[in-house]
């Protein structure tokens, strides 16, 4: 037997949700960001991929990369093509 009704609980539940909701809107709302900003670095490897091909430079297609492009945008594309010539 429980203590509180079934409402009462699905209520507690929902304003706890809420209140977590509120405290990490800052945090998820930076994890949404990043994620947008890693998806369009990873249209620019994919299409400078096509591109980059016809100067002989490649960049890897990847998660890593995309996170890169994500965090640093054009300064971390730099810091891409001067890695891939450094390791070259």
């Amino acid at each position: 037997m429980s203590t509180l009704p079934d409402y009462a609980a699905w209520a507690l539940a929902g304003l706890l949700l809420c209140g977590a909701l509120f405290l990490l809107r800052w945090p998820l709302a930076q994890l949404i960001r990043l994620a947008v900003r890693s998806s369009v670095g990873l249209a620019v490897l994919a299409l400078f991929s096509q591109v980059g091909q016809l100067f002989g430079v490649t960049l890897g297609i990847n998660l890593v990369n995309a996170l890169v492009l994500g965090l640093l945008g054009v300064p971390g594309f730099g810091l891409l093509l001067m890695l891939q010539w450094a390791l070259r």
